[in-house]
């Protein structure tokens, strides 16, 4: 038995190593692009239900954004708070706000947002939350500079704020950077598989190209990776990771809250395709493996000097691969947790599966 555990740990090991050498670095290593700045005009559209507070502080950067062609379009999506007033407001003071205000339609985010790119005036959208603020005053400029011909969605980075001597947030974070460098590693090899709503931008036609979210229209998440599953490919998707570029939003401060978010996130997957559904999950099994393995061997004492070299091997390429991502996105002080981050990650992953197999959240 245990010669078997350890010949598939040296699998599990060379998957791990293909993971990161060949697939993460191509991001990871992947050097700034030249921006060329366009100005093409943009509907920007946010979708708020409850979501006063976030509102009051976070429009007035994207208002006061440095870019001279774009629309701002605001959906109410049935809020019981005081978001339409906070809209109205910011209308007065802006008049390239757009208001659309749904009470009488189905409250569903998606149906929210394809009411919005129905008002949208232009072809480019660029897509965000009312509880994110973009990084700096170029976010449009940098977020649409790569639009051209052949790439007509451009994947983005939204970042969470750092909480000091907090180590739910840092598990946060070290989620959405993991998740943001398989997302932006997979489009650089031509097979591209979500984005995030917090920061993603794409145009009307690809849109209407497949009928908007009809396809997953009954799944009440997924309106930016299951749509991006569905349209991106290799030629028309780019990614853009400048730190102008970025959107900032406010994590979950209680863990309770942050699992239930991503068990609604987690049930998406099972849509996408298989492709990619069988390359994500490989990653993950190959991930729970390695430790398990690893922990189960050295505690049975068997082959401990080749198991500890092993794992040094595996850990040290982690470590090349997250230290570039990481200081591309600014992320540098989850580098020395990353083992210990990734395992408790692992924990929480498997508990969350469990979960969604006992019973699927419902809440949205």
């Amino acid at each position: 038995m245990f010669e078997f555990l350890y010949t598939t740990f040296v699998v599990t090991i060379v998957i791990q190593l293909a993971y990161y050498s060949i697939l993460f670095s191509k991001f990871s290593f992947l050097s700034t692009p030249k921006i060329n700045y366009k100005n093409l005009p943009v509907s920007i559209i946010i979708c708020a239900k409850n979501e006063a507070k976030n509102l009051k502080q976070n429009l007035t950067c994207i208002c006061k954004q440095i870019y001279t062609n774009f629309e701002l379009i605001l959906v109410n999506d049935h809020s019981t708070d005081d978001t339409l007033n906070v809209f109205k407001k910011f209308k007065k003071q802006y008049q390239n706000i757009t208001i659309l205000d749904l009470q009488n339609s189905k409250s569903n985010k998606k149906n929210a947002l394809a009411k919005g790119i129905e008002k949208a005036k232009y072809n480019h959208l660029l897509l965000t939350d009312a509880d994110c603020s973009p990084n700096s005053k170029n976010w449009i400029s940098e977020m649409t500079a790569q639009f051209n011909k052949k790439k007509s969605i451009i994947l983005g980075y939204g970042a969470y704020q750092k909480i000091n001597k907090s180590w739910l947030n840092k598990l946060i974070r070290f989620e959405t950077l993991l998740t943001a460098i398989q997302y932006f590693s997979y489009a650089k090899i031509g097979l591209p598989y979500m984005g995030v709503g917090r920061n993603i931008t794409y145009t009307v036609v690809n849109f209407n190209k497949v009928n908007g979210f009809n396809k997953h229209r009954d799944i009440k998440s997924g309106d930016d990776d299951l749509f991006i599953n569905e349209i991106a490919n290799s030629a028309n998707t780019a990614i853009c990771f400048t730190k102008s570029s970025f959107t900032i939003s406010k994590p979950h401060t209680n863990l309770k809250k942050w699992l239930h978010q991503k068990r609604r996130h987690i049930t998406t997957a099972n849509n996408y395709k298989l492709k990619h559904q069988f390359l994500l999950g490989l990653f993950f099994i190959s991930q729970f493996l390695f430790w398990f393995l690893a922990i189960f061997l050295l505690i049975s004492s068997f082959k401990v000097k080749i198991i500890l070299v092993l794992v040094f091997i595996r850990i040290s390429f982690q470590y090349l691969i997250f230290t570039s991502a990481a200081k591309k996105l600014h992320e540098k002080d989850l580098i020395l947790f990353t083992p210990i981050l990734e395992l408790f990650l692992i924990i929480i992953q498997m508990y969350i599966f469990i979960q969604n197999l006992v019973r699927k959240p419902v809440d949205w």
